[in-house]
Order: structure tokens, then sequence, then C-alpha cells
């Protein structure tokens, strides 16, 4: 019996070496109800504006290798008693972090603002808070986290080592740990 039990031990460890790296795809409806669990985010800007971000809906740039954001935006200046209601659409390109062990966004581009009644000056210098507020929720707020099922296979545990769009997905090439 002790034997049978070595004999298994030693198979799984070698299927470890026939494993080798494989790629899956996260398709878009999973990338987005894991975004949707970050939403609403409610922050400050300058310590002058009020901003709540809602209603996220992520797209493949597939063509671009980027992926794109929808938001809406409640804006409260604390010095006006007005607020706005905006539409913002960003897009950026993908990293992983390991650290965060998750998919995230880096440089972000704000690619379209439309601000509910504010004036031409309004919409600029609402555009250049924008710009900085994206910065902190693409920094912080990851794409997809990795669940231990998704890097566990055959036994073997994988790590992620590079990303990709493909149509209504992201491609992640896993490698086994070694």
């Amino acid at each position: 019996m002790a034997l049978a039990a070595m004999a298994a031990c030693a198979m799984l460890a070698s299927c470890a070496s026939f494993v080798g790296p494989r790629e899956v795809d996260i398709p878009l409806y999973r990338l987005q109800a894991g975004l949707d669990r970050h939403f609403p985010l409610d922050n400050r800007a300058l310590e002058l504006f009020d901003i709540q971000l809602s209603r996220p809906e992520l797209a493949i740039l597939h063509d671009r290798d980027r992926v794109g954001l929808t938001m809406r935006a409640d804006v409260a200046p604390f010095f006006l008693r007005q607020s706005w209601h905006a539409s913002l659409t960003l897009s950026g390109r993908l990293y992983l972090d390991p650290s965060r062990n998750g998919v995230f966004m880096a440089e972000p581009s704000v690619d379209h603002l439309a601000i509910d009644g504010a004036d031409d000056m309004n919409q600029r210098q609402l555009t250049k808070v924008a710009n900085l507020v994206l910065d902190k929720v693409v920094r912080d707020v990851p794409l997809y986290s990795f669940h231990m099922e998704d890097l566990s296979y055959a036994g073997v545990q994988f790590v992620p080592t590079s990303i990709r769009t493909v149509p209504g997905a992201l491609r992640v090439r896993l490698e086994p740990v070694k």
C-alpha cells in the first residue's frame, strides 16, 4: 500500500513536468461581473470635487489590443450648489500585476467626456479632473482578479505570464510554477 502511494505521488509530480504552458480566455461577461463589484466609486479630487463613478461598461478593443471603459460620473463641486452628470469613456492597455494577482489597466486616456449642462470652461476643467481621478481608479481597480481555481490545473499550480485581447475576451498565458 505504501509503495502504491509513493508511486502515485511520483506520477503526480512527474505530471507537472508534462503539463506545459496553456492559454485561457476570460470572457467579457466574467470581466464585467468582476468590475461591477467595485462600483460605484466615490472620490474627492483636488479637495474641490466630489465624484461618484458608476455603471461601468467594459469593452474589448481587440483591434488596438486595449480595453475601453464607459462610466457615468456625477461631479459635485463643494463650492457650488450645482452638480454635473457626465458620460466618460476611456481606454488603456492591459498588464498583469502578480503582487495583486490581477489584470489592471495602464496608460488610461480619456476618449470622450460629455458633461450635461457644463459650459466650455467647466468642460475643460472637468476633463483635467477626470484625468486625475482616472489615474487613481485605474491604478486601484482590477479588471479581473485571479482565484486559486483559475491558476490550478491537473494538480499543477500556474502563474499568469502574459495577456492580450481577443474578440470578446482576454487571453491569458499560464505557465507552470517551477
